[in-house]
């Protein structure tokens, strides 16, 4: 009786052996290859980049092809500007929801098929949250169907020297083949930047009317807690993991981050935050700006002049291509007295009859425009030449302005002698401020006269955003620095933000002591 016990509990104990190896090699399978793949779905990769000359601060696996998720839509929204500049659709031409658009994925803002509702609010939706119907309906708008429009994008990648990406849609969900790199990723950001700078506020709005409701920021926390950020875009998918590419400027330095691939939006954004310390630390203070070159306009795919679903010809690009606009008027702000200039009699007489021209240039009315419809889009001043900034400020011969009262052209001040001590300050200008310890530098010149008269100009042309700072030339063992001190960091900030958009030279001075 015992040997058939023990031979019956032997047999039940071989029976069950195949069970066991069946369950170890089924788990030995899951190590072995899903874990991987799982791993493997969401690759990391980063690169860092001081966005004045584009110089790499830091990289890894940048140039590896992966899924880019929403960050696409920064390809979709550049295109979009460059349509709206070039006058193929304006911000309030109103556009015809298709159902392929209205059928997408969350995220979305929830359009309707057959719907209709200006460009402008698609804009707001697809850069603040990130929303799939609206990127769709903007690709659709411009090109006729997403199709034609992600042949657009691919055009456009190539020709701002994105290498390793190619794009299938225009919302970034995953698809076979629709790669990016973070490296090219950074290309992109930096050209929305610099080629579109009066839209780039977009990427920075908490929240945004997106004309059928509110919408708010998918990256809003970095926004608020990391100083100085402000954008780009954000992405998601399971495929990609958590992306973002985050832009932040402090004390004249601008940094792009980007990553791809983070475990949650939390640690995502942890090290979005390192890395763009690391690029402050690492970046130069004083960098000449390189602003990347803008790819030149080409137009529809196929040169076909009908976008799709509206019949309507294409306007022709230049000054009466827009019925509205491209560069909206400054908000109305508080009437402030004339300042007292204090300078010399000469310089400014030429410099008055030079900031006039650029004011008369800059009011004047372009064919076919209405001043304000952009307002809400950008308050950033009209571009000019950064490397000569006099010829941009030229005399026009036939304006004839009269020349302001001797009595408040205040000259009696005392310089002395340029050729003397190399720490020798001049200062022209009075400032009536107190307590400000900041200031800006707009560039080092061969001769103080030269010095003087950039400060002079730039301050006449600036008199809202400079006006009490305080003007100084300093000279320098490789020429004589131009300064506007006296200023709280946040004025120095617009300043030089302002001076930025018209392509002047300009870094902050942080307070010393």
């Amino acid at each position: 009786m015992r040997d058939e016990a023990e031979k019956s509990r032997f047999m039940r104990a071989r029976s069950r052996q195949p069970i066991r190896w069946g369950l170890v090699a089924l788990a030995a399978l899951w190590m072995l290859v899903i874990v991987p793949l799982s791993a493997a779905a969401a690759p990391y990769a980063a690169l860092v980049m001081d966005a004045r000359s584009g110089e790499v601060l830091h990289s890894r696996n940048a140039d590896t092809p992966l899924h880019p998720a929403s960050l696409t839509k920064m390809m979709t929204l550049y295109i979009v500007f460059e349509a709206v500049e070039n006058g193929e659709i304006g911000l309030d031409d109103r556009v015809k929801i298709s159902s392929h658009a209205a059928s997408e994925p969350p995220s979305k803002l929830g359009l309707r098929a057959g719907q209709s509702i200006r460009l402008r609010y698609l804009i707001r939706a697809a850069a603040v949250k990130s929303a799939n119907d609206a990127a769709t309906a903007l690709g659709e708008a411009i090109e006729g169907s997403e199709a034609r429009f992600a042949q657009r994008m691919n055009r456009t990648a190539k020709a701002l020297g994105m290498k390793n990406t190619t794009f299938k849609n225009a919302h970034g969900l995953t698809e076979s083949g629709h790669l990016s790199t973070a490296r090219d990723m950074s290309i992109l950001g930096r050209h929305v930047f610099y080629d579109y700078p009066e839209y780039y506020n977009l990427f920075s709005r908490i929240t945004a009317d997106a004309g059928v409701r509110k919408v708010y920021h998918t990256n809003r926390k970095l926004l608020r807690s990391y100083k100085g950020a402000d954008g780009i875009k954000t992405g998601y998918t399971r495929a990609a993991g958590f992306n973002l590419v985050a832009s932040a400027e402090r004390d004249g330095k601008r940094i792009i981050a980007t990553v791809f691939g983070g475990r949650s939006t939390a640690s995502r954004n942890a090290k979005v935050a390192e890395l763009l310390d690391l690029g402050f630390r690492r970046s130069k203070t004083r960098v000449a700006l390189h602003k990347p070159a803008k790819p030149p306009y080409m137009g529809r795919i196929n040169g076909d002049d009908t976008p799709g679903g509206y019949g309507k010809k294409v306007r022709l690009a230049g000054a009466a291509a827009v019925k509205s606009s491209l560069r909206p008027k400054l908000r109305p702000a508080a009437e402030e007295p004339a300042p007292i200039l204090v300078a010399d009699k000469d310089d400014i007489e030429n410099a008055v009859l030079a900031a006039q021209k650029v004011a008369l240039a800059e009011t004047e009315p372009e064919a076919g425009s209405s001043s304000g419809t952009e307002a809400e889009e950008a308050e950033l001043a009209p571009e000019a030449d950064s490397e000569v900034l006099t010829a941009a400020l030229d005399v026009n011969p036939e304006v004839t302005p009269e020349i302001r009262p001797e009595s408040i052209i205040l000259a009696s001040r005392e310089i002395g002698d340029p050729n003397g001590d190399p720490e020798q300050e001049i200062v022209e200008r009075v400032s009536t401020s107190g307590g400000r310890h900041w200031g800006i530098t707009v560039g080092r010149y061969p001769s103080q006269y030269k010095a003087r008269k950039v400060l002079l100009q730039i301050a006449l042309n600036e008199m809202s955003t400079l006006d009490g700072s305080l003007r100084k030339v300093l000279k320098r063992t490789g020429g004589y620095d131009a300064n506007f001190m006296g200023m709280t960091r946040e004025t120095a900030e617009l300043a030089c933000r302002r001076l930025q958009a018209k392509k002047i030279t300009c870094f902050m001075i942080e307070p010393t002591g």
